[in-house]
Formats: structure tokens, sequence, C-alpha cells
């Protein structure tokens, strides 16, 4: 039996002379002095003494967990390196001791009067009766408070006195997606993407790319391959990289057929966890839209696999069990024998490189849906075009765009200025002598947000309001704010154009689902004029009256120390860029930028994604990086800097020293200081051929690694901070 716990190895068990059990079965065992949930793996070892096993307490009445999710486990715990206790735990509930889950129960009336059960007659006892005057029974005892204008306890003393009673109820059935509901038209490049996409589905595991421009309408492509599952009594599986992109997403699927989807995120209470769950075990949830922990829910019968805006860097999972959703929903689908769609306007160079080598298909849509065209795009060369400063101080925005802005307004049309820096400022520092705010427990400077007052640590959450003075000068009212974050420009947008509407969006500024969706329905009915937002706004959504983009500050993300920074940073801004004239209207980009003749900005100006993909593959090519070689990174933390410095030197003088293998490090990583605990990185570079597994786990085998310390195994590393 393997538990969903950080251990080792399986533990073996009795199985009781009444009991049957097959492999997949969830199970109670005593564990010490507590219970646990566990997985029937197999049989247990044959030379174990029958006195030394605890017998299995009881089999749970849930379906058992399929072969292909087993399969699944193992290979994600093999190709991580992490124990495949920890990677169980994101497939089934942990739970200590297991409940059966209550039998819908409902409120009817006992037929004893309150004389004989000796109760006063009260005027609210006299409301809960009269309330049955019309009806025979009431769903739940709130539902019967509400109805009798009483309060719930009301309710519940009649049904400890015996005038009410719980009676059975049979839930009505929820109304699942209806595949034979007729989708919009699609137009000939759409409709013959959908038909090798559904021809896929029912004919075993493949990979296909959906390529697509912004507004190809890819989604309503794919959305045939999901009926086409639904037809064939399967389950769906759709992958999305952040939940700020579901509440449009919904509302399209729900459009196309008539119910909505169950949920999967980390937003999510426990029960509604456990329902959702347990909708997907017994394969009553029939497709299943969520973030990239959804691919661990236990489907019995998983037909489809669709991965949205498959290169976006949400799907690295960093903490915990590290993997990557894109690449393991494909390994669950070929345990599953299903096909899985890659969607993308701009798809990764590891997705690009699988179809020019013919390992994955690829259909494209190169034009977008209707009578909407792409947006132009003019690249700003801020050393031509320098903001002008205005009353309210230091301006970000060049005069173009200033220009722009004000001709969208002239015009009843709105604007997105978009900058990826959330708070007002993202550094703080004494004018007298220089000092920099820090966060106390990592190496990183805390983000002012001025609207609630406080200086942030992006990284740990720490928080802090603003000093008076200076602690290394001592200086009084000498902090000043350096850079602009979204606060600073939306102060400047109220600041030039102060009748318009201004909405500032970033992450922490939607703390709820709901407010996503009251967010998108104030852009869509035109409450917003001027949308100033983070990445949170770059993908997935559809305004029909947005016409100007304008990035504040395109060069943010090129200075990284990440291989992947001018492919990302291309991604997101193309991802932006393709919000502006989605509709009828034309749209208008503008890129502002210290640096126009850097590859990305010429790219985007030229529209020319080919050519940037073809230039940034070189350049891996020539170094060995992926996806031309294969990376694996050890991360050694602790609290104590010398002990992580010890063990990452130990590391380095027994790192593997096989031909095509090369390890870098140990060096401080950048983030040096993450939440209270010191880091160093080593890196191990091979060739694509090499499996880096074994290796990692024979290296690591070598060195003892004090309590005190952590050692993360990450393979494919997406992060190098």
């Amino acid at each position: 039996v393997w538990l969903p716990l950080p251990v080792e190895g399986p533990y073996d068990y009795l199985v009781p002379e009444d009991m049957t059990l097959r492999a997949g079965a969830v199970v109670e065992v005593p564990l010490g002095r507590r219970f646990e949930i566990g997985v029937v793996w197999g049989p247990g070892s044959a030379d174990l003494e029958a006195k030394r096993l605890k017998s299995i307490v009881q089999a749970l009445p849930v379906p058992a967990i399929a072969v292909a999710n087993r399969r699944f486990v193992d290979w994600v715990s093999a190709y991580t390196l992490q124990p495949l206790g920890a990677v169980l735990r994101m497939v089934i509930n942990p739970a200590r001791r297991w409940k059966p889950k209550p039998a819908p129960s409902a409120i009817a009336l006992t037929g004893t009067s309150l004389a004989a059960l000796g109760l006063a007659p009260t005027l609210a006892r006299g409301k809960v009766l009269a309330a049955f005057s019309d009806r025979s029974v009431f769903e739940t005892a709130a539902a019967l408070a509400r109805a009798a204008k009483v309060s719930s306890g009301v309710v519940r003393d009649m049904l400890d006195k015996g005038a009410l009673k719980a009676v059975s109820a049979q839930l009505p059935q929820v109304m699942g997606p209806d595949p034979n509901r007729a989708g919009p038209r699609l137009e000939p490049a759409q409709a013959a993407a959908a038909a090798t996409l559904t021809d896929a589905v029912g004919q075993g595991f493949s990979v296909t790319l959906l390529e697509g421009v912004t507004g190809s309408g890819k989604t309503e492509v794919y959305f045939e391959a999901i009926a086409a599952a639904l037809k064939r009594g399967q389950q769906v599986l759709v992958l999305l990289p952040e939940i700020a992109l579901t509440a449009q997403w919904l509302e399209r699927f729900v459009r196309r057929f008539r119910a909505p989807p169950a949920m999967w995120h980390s937003d999510m209470v426990g029960r509604m966890r456990r329902e959702t769950r347990a909708a997907v075990t017994s394969g009553e949830a029939r497709v299943v839209v969520g973030a990239r922990s959804a691919l661990f829910l236990p489907f019995p019968d998983l037909g489809l696999v669709v991965v949205d805006e498959e290169h976006d860097s949400a799907f690295k999972q960093e903490d915990g069990v590290i993997y990557h959703a894109r690449d393991m929903a494909v390994v669950r689908a070929r345990e599953s024998g299903a096909p899985v769609i890659l969607s993308s306007a701009t798809p990764s160079l590891e997705t690009v490189l699988n179809t020019t080598n013919q390992r994955y298909r690829r259909v494209h849509l190169p034009s977008r849906f209707g009578a909407a065209t792409l947006p132009k795009i003019e690249v700003l060369d801020l050393r031509r075009h320098k903001p002008e400063k205005g009353p309210w101080g230091r301006a970000w925005l060049a005069p173009p765009l200033v220009a722009s802005v004000s001709r969208a307004l002239a015009e009843g049309e709105q604007t997105l200025l978009f900058l990826n820096r959330r708070g007002y400022a993202p550094l703080t520092l004494c004018n007298a002598c220089g000092h920099r705010l820090h966060c106390p427990t990592c190496s990183a400077w805390l983000v002012e947000h001025r609207l609630s007052g406080r200086l942030q640590c992006h990284h740990c959450g720490y928080a802090a309001r603003r000093p008076e003075s200076c602690s290394s000068c001592g200086a009084t009212n000498s902090f000043v704010a350096c850079g602009p974050g979204i606060e600073r420009l939306a102060e400047e947008a109220a600041a030039r154009w102060p009748s318009a509407r201004v909405r500032m969006v970033a992450s922490d500024t939607l703390d709820r689902p709901s407010a996503i969706a009251e967010l998108i329905d104030d852009i869509l009915k035109h409450r917003l004029d001027i949308v100033v937002g983070t990445q949170v706004l770059a993908k997935g959504h559809h305004f029909p009256n947005l016409t100007l983009v304008g990035v504040v500050d395109a060069d943010l993300g090129l200075s990284s120390w990440d291989l992947r920074a001018a492919e990302r940073t291309y991604q997101l801004l193309h991802q932006v860029a393709g919000r502006a004239g989605r509709a009828g209207r034309p749209g208008t980009v503008l890129i502002q930028t210290h640096d126009p003749s850097h590859p990305v900005m010429q790219a985007l100006a030229a529209a020319d994604t080919e050519s940037f993909l073809a230039r940034e593959a070189d350049s891996r090519r020539l170094l060995a990086m992926p996806p031309f070689g294969r990376l694996a990174a050890l991360i050694v933390s602790g609290p104590d800097e010398h002990q992580v410095s010890d063990v990452g030197r130990r590391l380095a003088q027994t790192a593997p020293r096989d031909d095509g293998v090369e390890v870098l490090g140990p060096a401080p990583a950048v983030m040096a200081l993450l939440r209270g605990r010191h880091r160093h990185r080593l890196l191990l570079k091979a060739g694509r051929d090499i499996r880096v597994q074994p290796l990692l786990a024979d290296w690591l085998a070598r060195v003892k690694v004090p309590g005190g310390v952590r050692v993360q195994v990450d393979v494919d590393p997406y992060s190098f901070y």
C-alpha cells in the first residue's frame, strides 16, 4: 500500500479473510498510532512474517484508482525524482479518518402535534408548521428557516424535539455538458483544423499543436474535439495557466455546451475540492477545467487533454513536487491512450521542435476570425521619444503614446496600458545616503504599494509600513520611490486624462474569482476607458472595444538571467498586443523600449514569429541548451549558510564525470536568501540523448545531507533564481 506521504517506499499489510482487494483499491490502514488513506499498489513482500504485519482496516466504498492513473504516478515520481507518495498525495484526498458521505437529506413534518410533544405553540413554531401548507418537504433546514422567516435555531429545536424529521431526498440530476448542441459557424480554416482534432479523438494517443494568431478562434476549434470526446462518453481535461483566464472561457463554454464544466484550482475550499474529486473519480464530472494540479485528478476514462496557452511558464510547478504540467499532460494522455491538444498563438520552442521532428502534428489558423484584422505594431524608441514631466511629477508615457490614448478616448475606444510590475515602485531608497529598503528574509527589495500604505516582498509576503527615518543615516522623510509600478502608471493616467475612467489590474487586486468576472463585465460594458494592467490581462481575453495597447517598459524581461528571457518576452508582448482590435475596429500597439534594434522588438514590429524562433533555436543549438540539451538543477537550502555551502561543496566534489555531462556550481543563487533560507545552486548539463535521472540519483546517494538542509531536484528547470 502506497500512502500519500513523502516516504521512501510502500507499506505491507495483511488482508482480512473477509476482504477481497485489487490493485488501485483505496483503503484505510493503521500507521503507528494513527490511520491513513492509501492505495493498493500490488502484492506485498512474500518474505515478511504475518505476525509482524497489521491488517487493513477497511476498503473504502469509492472507485479504485485506474491503472492509467497509477502508471502516471509511477512515471512522474521516477522522472522528477520525487517520492511516489508525494505525487500520490495530489491524486487522492489524504484524509486521516475517512467518513462516508452522508446521504442527501431533507426536512419534513413527523405528523406529531406540538401538544403531544409537550411543546408550547409559539409564534415561531407556528410559522414553521405553516410553511408546510403548500409543500411536504424542504431541501434543507436553512431553506425551511428562510421560508418560515425564523432563525435556524427554531428549526433545529423542532428537529431535536421530534416535531420535524430528516428524510432521504433524491438530489436532482445535474445536467452535464451537451455535446450535441450546435456551435457557432466555423470559417473554412477553423473547420479544417477542427476536423483534424476531432478525427484524433478515439484513435489513441497523439499530440497536436493548434497554432493560430491571437483572435483566430482556437477555443471554438478545440471545443469541437471536446464535443467529440463527450459523444464517446469519455472525460475531458482542459488546463489553463491562470485562474484569471477562466471567466470568459467559462462563459463561452456554457454558451457552447449549455452547462458549466467542473472547476479545479487553488482558490477552491475543502468541501468543494472533495466533492469535485469525488465527481471526477466516479466519472460524473465529464469536463474539468483547471490549473496545473488538475492533471493529477483520478480520471477513470480520460478521452482528451487540452493545454491552452501551452507556452505559459505558469504551467511549471516550482515547489513541492517540481514538474511542468504541459509535459506531464502529454505523459498523462499517453498512459490513457488519449489525444492531446496544445494550443497557443506563440508556441514554445520545445513544442515547435517536436512539430519539426514530426513527433507532434500541427494545425494552423493564419488569420483572425470574421472581419477582425491583426493590429498594427509600432516600436517607440524612448531615447528619441522621452516622456514629458507633468504637475504630478515624473512621467513614463512617451508623447506618441499619450497622443494615441487621447485619440482613442475621443473616439470612444478603450486602452490597455501594460506594465508587468505590481505596486507603486519596485525600489525605495534614501536620497540622503542611498540605503535601499530590502526584505529581511529574502534577497529582494521591498516593493512600495502606496494604495495599501505598505512595503511588501513579492517572494515571501513580508510587509511593513515605510519607516519615517533611514536606519542607515537617520535622515527623516528622505525615502523616494524609484521606477514605475502599475499604481504609479495609473496615477499618471488619471492625472493626464482626469475625465477618463481608469482601473488598475494585477493579481493582488483580483482577490477572488468573482472579481475577475466583474472586471471583465466592466470592460465589456464600457464602464472603463483605460485599464492599467500586468500579465493577468495579457492573454485569453476578448474585449471588442479595446483598440489601443501601450507597452510601457518592453525591456523589463530582457535583462533576466533566464536562458528563455527573449522567448518569454516575445511571447508575453505578442500576447498583450493581441488584445487590440479583436472586433471590427482596427487595433494599434505601441511598444516603448530603449533598445528598438533588439531581435525581440524587430520580430514584434515585423510580426515575424518564425524568424524569431529560428534565431532563438540557432542560439540554443550552439550552446547545447534546451531543447537541444538537457538541464537538471540541484537547489541546496537551509537556515545555516555554512551548512548549505558545505553541502554544495561536497556535491560538487562527487558530481558525475561522464562524457557529455558537465556540472556547473555550486554558486549562491540569484535569490541567495529566500524566506529565511540560504540557497546555493548546482546545474547539470547533458546531451539530449543522456538520461539524467540515474546520474542524479547516484549523485545524491553519495552525499549525506544534514537535517536542516534540503536538496531539491528540478529536472528541466524553467527558472534560475
